[in-house]
């Protein structure tokens, strides 16, 4: 699988950080997956979010915007390359990590090879199921927005055929309520959030869909917020603590 349009970062991706944080209840899910790692290699790692803070960690990411953001944040500096070619020997670190980005990746098959060549054991990837994008309200209010995901994400039978379909466990990760990382089933019981174009900017899939569409998107969720329409038919979201929606952690040990 192999993307033909990519999301500019570096022009769209200065508030990223702001938005998008670590969840620690989705990050004590993706620790506990890199096992007794003790070196790590983050691919396409952004701002730094989930990389564990007791282990040696090197960063691969591409955006020079997204590197400057690892610093603000206290992070490691990453190293500038790209995950279909990374510039390490075979079985450099215990384990590889790629959280939320493999979407992005022009070449998907050969970055999830070479996170496979790199890691003596583990790798872990923190992804969305295409086939599950219908599960939240979005999908009602933001057909195209889903639509774009949807064509972008692989399926997860993809990933684990490239990582070894017999050595991988796919884990289904709950969404909380107060989810701090601003992906768009983050916000499933705050739909308000989606009016502010700062969150939009943070959920790349904006990106591929036209402004006069974004604006008739929101415009419809707008009017029924205003109306108590979305509260009649999703209000429960609001105070309901968890949902089971498409964000997935495939796991791969080489045995």
């Amino acid at each position: 699988m192999k993307i033909e349009k990519t999301y500019d970062y570096d022009a769209h991706g200065r508030q990223y950080a702001r938005h998008r944080q670590t969840d620690p209840r989705i990050a004590a899910q993706v620790h506990n997956a890199l096992g007794s790692a003790q070196s790590v290699l983050n691919i396409g790692a952004g701002a730094g979010s989930y990389e564990p803070d007791d282990r040696y960690v090197v960063a691969v990411e591409p955006s020079a915007v997204m590197r400057a953001q690892r610093m603000q944040q206290g992070k490691v500096p990453a190293v500038i390359g790209y995950a279909d070619k990374l510039p390490f020997d075979d079985n450099s670190f215990d384990a590889c990590m790629a959280m939320a980005t493999i979407h992005h990746w022009p070449d998907i098959a050969a970055g999830l090879r070479e996170m496979r060549r790199v890691a003596k054991d583990t790798v872990v990837v923190l992804t969305f199921d295409p086939s599950a994008l219908n599960k939240m309200w979005n999908d009602y209010y933001f057909p195209a927005v889903v639509a774009a995901e949807r064509k972008r994400y692989p399926e997860i039978s993809f990933i684990t055929e490239c990582l070894g379909a017999d050595n991988c466990e796919v884990i289904e990760v709950p969404i909380p309520l107060d989810c701090v990382d601003g992906f768009q089933e983050a916000f499933y019981g705050r739909p308000e959030a989606f009016l502010d174009e700062n969150v939009r900017n943070a959920q790349s899939a904006w990106g591929f869909v036209d402004a006069d569409t974004i604006k008739q998107h929101v415009q419809h969720l707008a009017d029924d917020l205003g109306s108590g329409e979305w509260d009649r038919k999703y209000g429960h979201l609001r105070t309901q603590p968890f949902i089971e929606g498409s964000i997935r952690l495939v796991v791969y040990r080489k045995g």
